[in-house]
């Protein structure tokens, strides 16, 4: 009988993992934050997640903040004379019905003046609090890895083929 709920515990347990990595404010849905492992010496990191809105009212992504930095930046990659720039954003409309990406060379979070380096490892974790017009605030948890997730392409949108 034990062997068989520490079976069962050991396959149920990737599912809550799978799940962990969502988190939800009002009707905002936050999927997946995750940073890439801290070069040594670089002085920022930048952070990526996916805001969905299945609701019907638009929202807007107003500031962001965690305790491992001194300063959190909402940016941008934007296409300027034929040269890709990244430049800071006062805020990110969420529309309703609609998703917004944090991916790399497209909207992200810029961590600056990094105080807890120790934290930007693969496999660690740290907190970030994304404060929303209308929904509020929610603070996730940031998965740091090595590479980025499978399927993301060099513009930070997920590739389908098979």
């Amino acid at each position: 009988m034990l062997k068989n709920a520490l079976l069962l515990a050991a396959l149920l347990l990737p599912a809550c993992f799978a799940h962990a990595h969502e988190f939800k404010v009002g009707d905002l849905q936050i999927s997946h934050p995750w940073s890439q492992e801290l070069p040594p010496n670089a002085p920022t990191v930048a952070a990526y997640f996916v805001i969905h809105n299945p609701g019907t009212t638009a929202d807007r992504l107003t500031r962001v903040d965690s305790p491992i930095a001194g300063k959190a930046e909402l940016h941008e990659h934007v296409m300027q004379q034929d040269l890709m720039k990244m430049q800071p954003v006062a805020s990110v409309d969420i529309p309703a019905g609609g998703e917004v990406r944090f991916a790399p060379m497209a909207f992200h979070v810029m961590l600056l003046d990094l105080k807890d380096r120790s934290q930007l490892q693969d496999g660690k974790h740290f907190p970030l609090t994304l404060h929303f017009e209308k929904a509020g605030d929610v603070t996730v948890e940031v998965s740091v890895q090595k590479q980025a997730p499978a399927g993301t392409n060099a513009m930070g949108h997920m590739d389908h083929a098979q």
